[in-house]
């Protein structure tokens, strides 16, 4: 491996963090003031933080005026991601269901009008509406609004869903855990709001981070990462180098390969602000995914 590149002191892993395909939509939530679209945002994409037990990843992309959504309101913009295109659908038809459907005040539209393939996300929800229901198209778009007790509940007919990448991530590893976390936050907080990429896990960080499957529960589809578990080093062969103590990871989706190589640099740079030591990159030699976002290119450096 070539020597590592060097920001602020801290070293850069010539590595690269390996993606892997998956299938995404953006949905737009609009409220009838910024709090309650806020509120069902969250609510929609709670329980997403991983395909491997939740079925589907999603998150906040960005928070909207009443100048960037189709009904004037206050809006918030989600992501949503799964492996494969049937899943999406359904997960968003359950979703919206349960926590859109629900929220007072709330409108649902679609986020990737450009998108040629479609999810007729609204037109299976309909349904809800008993027979009660009625539809209007305008712009040459259909729009459904089903009677509910509070007055009635705007969706958009379709849904676009297009080719997405999930697993994008680079691991902090720090002294001690109290700057591998501050760490970790900072580079949360520049890459909030940057267009076509979430970070699906709590508050953006994940402590737990993982390898493919596992060496003694074969039926597990993913375990703890062994060689970045500081309390491991004295019994398995580990990758932290002397004086790391602390591992945070960054996992982002994204809509494409750019959106995530300009959230990673922005987050990187970040990072290295706090006094880590380390960034590397978690990947499996190329054998999980085909996007590979080398870190050194991502900062301004060519690879060797």
């Amino acid at each position: 491996m070539a020597d590592p590149l060097v920001i602020r002191g801290v070293s850069i892993d010539d590595t690269f963090a390996e993606a892997f395909p998956m299938r995404g939509a953006r949905i737009i939530l609009t409220a009838v003031n910024a709090r309650w679209a806020r509120i069902a945002a969250h609510t929609m994409t709670g329980f997403a933080t991983s395909v491997i037990g939740c079925k589907c990843e999603a998150a906040i992309e960005r928070e909207l005026g009443p100048e960037d959504t189709p009904d004037g309101r206050p809006g918030v913009s989600v992501l949503f991601f799964t492996p494969d295109s049937a899943s999406l659908q359904q997960r968003l038809i359950e979703r919206v269901g349960q926590t859109i459907l629900t929220c007072p005040t709330t409108a649902c539209f679609d986020g990737l009008p450009d998108a040629p393939e479609r999810m007729p996300v609204g037109k299976a929800l309909r349904v809800f509406g008993d027979g009660y229901q009625s539809s209007k198209v305008f712009g040459g778009t259909r729009y459904w609004r089903i009677p509910v007790m509070e007055g009635e509940f705007l969706i958009q007919e379709d849904m676009g869903k297009v080719k997405g990448i999930g697993g994008g991530n680079f691991l902090i590893l720090a002294e001690t855990a109290e700057v591998a976390l501050a760490a970790a936050e900072a580079a949360v907080e520049a890459m909030a709001g940057m267009p076509g990429v979430i970070l699906p896990f709590p508050g953006g960080i994940v402590r737990s981070g993982s390898k493919v499957g596992a060496k003694r529960y074969k039926t597990m589809i993913a375990s703890t990462n062994d060689a970045y578990a500081p309390t491991l080093r004295p019994i398995t062969t580990s990758d932290l180098p002397d004086g790391v103590n602390s591992v945070q990871e960054i996992v982002l989706d994204g809509l494409d390969a750019p959106s995530i190589s300009a959230a990673m640099r922005a987050g990187i740079d970040a990072a290295c602000r706090l006094g880590v030591i380390r960034i590397t990159a978690g990947n499996y030699g190329g054998k999980l995914g085909p996007h590979h976002f080398y870190l050194r290119q991502i900062m301004g450096q060519p690879t060797a």
